[in-house]
């Protein structure tokens, strides 16, 4: 196994986390949007069917090809029927990605969206109406994908193994993110409570001659 990138004492026990290499995309998780990209170089987001982004937002509206609208327009159109947020990719030295853009204009650019359909907000939150705030909350959650997916692309992917007595008592990989902030909090929590060990009838005897 390569060496760790931060190791520690923690509770009796010995943390250690490793990047992980091999974990699978968070876009293979149970996601609340969906994420349409197009590259000439990399297969980004979701699998989909859509040769670019007119078609896609033509479906997504309902509008058909023969009715001569701006990409704007159908935006527009699509904001009606689903939350639609616009996705950029920052490539040099690595992919970054984001929902409001880079300050690079020659090597960054919008590759995409991400969306859920109004009717599939109802249904995951048992609503009627999506109200302004729910809009809100579902916005939140699909920028919070892209914040995955970008630490993913940058390999910000990490595993901890728990040891004591130089031996593995517990194991997780695939956390997601800063391994300060996200993989060594989780590793301490997985942490057993630190119970002194126990007297015996000899250590006592020896303790009370």
């Amino acid at each position: 196994m390569h060496d760790p990138v931060h190791q520690e004492a923690y509770q009796g026990h010995t943390i250690k986390i490793y990047h992980d290499p091999d974990t699978e995309s968070p876009r293979e998780w149970s996601n609340l949007g969906t994420l349409i990209c197009w590259h000439r170089r990399y297969r980004l987001g979701d699998s989909h069917q859509f040769d670019n982004p007119e078609a896609f937002l033509r479906d997504l509206s309902g509008v058909s090809a023969l009715r001569e609208l701006s990409i704007e327009q159908l935006r527009d159109r699509a904001a009606r029927k689903a939350i639609l947020l616009p996705v950029f990719l920052y490539d040099h030295s690595g992919l970054a990605m984001n929902t409001i853009g880079f300050h690079c204009p020659w090597d960054s650019g919008q590759v995409g969206f991400i969306y859920v359909t109004l009717a599939a907000v109802r249904t995951e939150f048992g609503v009627e109406r999506v109200t302004k705030a729910l809009r809100e909350k579902a916005e939140d959650i699909l920028r919070g994908e892209i914040v995955s997916y970008d630490a993913y692309l940058d390999g910000r992917v990490y595993g901890y193994v728990i040891e004591q007595d130089g031996e593995e008592v517990d194991a997780c990989w695939g956390v997601v993110g800063d391994y300060v902030t996200d993989c060594l909090p989780e590793a301490r929590r997985a942490v057993p409570d630190h119970e002194p060990k126990q007297s015996t009838y000899s250590d006592m005897a020896q303790a009370h001659p």
